[in-house]
């Protein structure tokens, strides 16, 4: 990461990844450069011990803080939770990173509504008040999905949607960065591309290689696009 003139404290990024990391390559390329300036990418967090992604954190200069924490063993080493209980305990992860911005880069699980009571600021229900860190302001989660606004919701949109495509069932297919609510896939877009997609062709050798290309870039223009809105969070001495 090449240094930035940018006045003022660098701003914070945490990604939450469930695979590779190709977005989060993107972003570790562009932090701290023109195209994502005076920046930093303070945590890397996956639900998957094995995500690629952590080695990619692990690998950059300096290298990235990770944390991982998976679902299920934390449901079995802890009786009598939740669902609801880890998004609370990942979302507390996250916000002792104390972070300007979030940015979902393949996480695949879906977001709940006590995930981001975490990030806003407010308890999450039924969970007790000392357990919740409250933030000084709403942390912005952002999300890129590999569709359209209202196209192909959820999990397997790129298969969904070259299917749909090649069948003549839609003319159009994209990606967007949106801002995430509980409502999966149905927060305010920030960036919307279409994506060329041509019958006959292959998804994994044609369609797929043009399609992260625009993933790249965008979700460092949106990632951008956030941090520029909001005013970077203190840190203090235990962010580390």
């Amino acid at each position: 990461m090449s240094t930035s003139t940018h006045p003022g404290p660098l701003r914070r990024i945490a990604v939450l990844i469930s695979g590779s990391g190709t977005n989060l390559q993107a972003l570790i390329d562009a932090a701290n450069t023109p195209r994502l300036p005076h920046t930093s990418i303070v945590l890397v967090f996956s639900n998957r011990k094995a995500a690629y992604g952590l080695a990619r954190a692990a690998a950059a200069t300096p290298p990235i803080p990770t944390a991982c924490l998976a679902l299920q063993p934390y449901l079995k080493a802890n009786p009598g939770k939740t669902r609801t209980d880890y998004d609370i305990e990942v979302a507390q992860a996250v916000v002792r990173a104390r972070p300007d911005v979030v940015v979902l880069a393949g996480w695949m699980h879906i977001v709940s509504q006590g995930f981001l009571d975490v990030l806003n600021g407010t308890s999450a229900p039924g969970a007790p008040e000392e357990d919740v860190r409250v933030v000084e302001r709403e942390i912005p989660v952002i999300n890129i999905h590999p569709a359209l606004p209202g196209q192909f919701d959820g999990a397997n949109a790129v298969e969904r949607g070259f299917e749909a495509f090649q069948r003549g069932e839609v003319d159009r297919l994209g990606v967007m960065v949106h801002r995430v609510i509980a409502e999966v896939d149905r927060g305010a877009p920030l960036i919307v591309r279409e994506v060329v997609v041509r019958k006959g062709e292959d998804l994994k050798n044609d369609y797929e290689p043009r399609l992260h290309s625009v993933e790249w870039e965008i979700i460092v223009q949106a990632a951008k696009m956030v941090l520029d809105e909001v005013m970077p969070l203190p840190v203090d001495d235990h962010s580390e």
